[in-house]
């Protein structure tokens, strides 16, 4: 009668293959904040991306349906940095109603910092940047500090591609992003995170200078 077991050499792939789970699913606990903002502030936009490719806002009906487009614009309130992810649907009048805001499907709350005053500072908590980091943009045409209804914004349509803006576009491809765009966070220290949208593809990356 045949017996089936691990061999030692099955037995040591094994405790390999486990270890290196092990050491992928354990914590990078180095992060500074500028890290962490620059991480939630990335995964944010892919977020917007994404949400712009599962819902497409084409509608024949609507000769101004691409202003629907799913967003996520960065704005100053109140001394504050920060951003919200939104599709102007609803009433169209180019502001972030609560009933346009994206919902966290993790903690089913609206995606907007400025819903949230009791976050301190570089707390990127549902998009609250604090006003101990600053916004830089290459692409963007605001005036140094953030942005108005249509300035500060990225943009995506349903096939991922980006735009500058959308809010008051007087075709489908106005503001269509033709170079890629970098958006510079930086902290009171000088240390920055540097996140990149490519313009084909909408594709977006972020490194630590």
């Amino acid at each position: 009668m045949k017996r089936y077991a691990f061999t030692m050499l099955e037995l040591v792939f094994v405790i390999i293959v486990i270890g290196i789970l092990a050491a992928l699913s354990i914590p990078n606990t180095s992060y500074t904040p500028i890290q962490q903002a620059g991480e939630q502030v990335a995964a944010h936009i892919r977020y917007t991306q994404h949400l712009a490719m599962t819902d497409d806002k084409y509608d024949p009906t609507d000769a101004t349906w691409y202003r629907e487009k799913w967003q996520i614009r960065f704005r100053r309130l109140m001394s504050e940095n920060g951003y919200v992810i939104f599709s102007d649907s609803v009433n169209t009048q180019r502001n972030a109603d609560n009933a346009e805001i994206a919902i966290d499907p993790l903690s089913g709350e609206r995606m907007n910092g400025f819903d949230r005053w009791d976050v301190g500072n570089l707390s990127t908590s549902y998009g609250i940047l604090g006003t101990t980091l600053g916004v830089e943009q290459s692409c963007f045409t605001a005036d140094g500090s953030l942005v108005t209804v249509n300035e500060g914004v990225f943009a995506f349509d349903h096939l991922g591609r980006p735009y500058s803006g959308v809010s008051n576009a007087g075709t489908p491809t106005q503001y269509r992003m033709v170079n890629d765009c970098n958006l510079t966070l930086r902290d009171n220290t000088g240390q920055r995170a540097i996140i990149t949208v490519r313009a084909d593809t909408g594709y977006v990356s972020v490194s630590y200078p």
